[in-house]
């Protein structure tokens, strides 16, 4: 079965090029051109992923985003402004996936598609759950627990959560999360892996100003400790 891309852009020759292109390479497409008409497409469709543009007319981007994360947990691709830092943040920190700035080549939001894809099936079959005291990391159902509450959090961060958790007590610089969760060689915003690391922090530490689960290594990336609790 293909695998449903949702556009909301009102931009309806982007959205019908992309549509045009994306068919091609057997998604089945989608498009909603304002935030009100893409919160309804959601709600019916219920498609794998979605492409969201920042600028609409209703309802900006941003709070498209934040509707859509309270409702489901599907990955959304984010479309920015060339060189506005300040829309991706803003972004990530709502719970998009990732970003694309325009003008971008289809070839590439392709890409960065496949590997949003890839990363939330591709563990479909895992069945091993990592444990750390209070904490319990399923990759198989992609779900992550404290005290069997589940945590918030976006596919894309629970995939950085699971790559620092296999590599617990070892240290991993930005690059090499990045290469292990988008499994591509793209751009990289490098504020990005930051962004999602405090975002995982609110989720699964106790106090995330403090962090005592996720380190920060000055100048060399991040290591996902072990409490002595953990050691069972």
């Amino acid at each position: 079965m293909a695998e449903r891309v949702l556009i909301v852009d009102d931009d309806t020759r982007l959205s019908a090029m992309l549509a045009d292109y994306l068919s091609g390479n057997g998604y089945t497409v989608h498009t909603a051109a304002t935030t009100t008409a893409g919160l309804a497409e959601l709600s019916r469709l219920l498609p794998d992923v979605v492409i969201l543009d920042v600028m609409l007319p209703d309802l900006d981007g941003f709070e498209a985003c934040r509707r859509m994360r309270a409702v489901s947990d599907v990955p959304i691709l984010m479309l920015t402004a060339k060189g506005e830092e300040m829309d991706r943040i803003i972004g990530l920190e709502l719970g998009a996936d990732d970003y694309l700035p325009k003008p971008f080549n289809p070839r590439e939001l392709l890409a960065r598609l496949k590997a949003i894809l890839r990363r939330r099936n591709g563990n479909a079959g895992i069945s091993r759950i990592l444990r750390f005291g209070r904490l319990e990391i399923d990759p198989g159902s992609r779900s992550a627990r404290i005290d069997g509450r589940e945590c918030a959090l976006t596919s894309y961060q629970f995939d950085l959560l699971v790559a620092l958790a296999e590599n617990a007590g070892r240290t991993l610089s930005r690059e090499q999360l990045m290469d292990a969760v988008k499994g591509e060689e793209l751009d990289a915003f490098d504020r990005s892996i930051d962004v999602h690391i405090s975002r995982i922090r609110a989720a699964i530490e106790s106090d995330p100003k403090h962090p005592r689960r996720i380190i920060t290594v000055r100048g060399v990336g991040y290591v996902f400790a072990r409490f002595q609790d953990d050691m069972h």
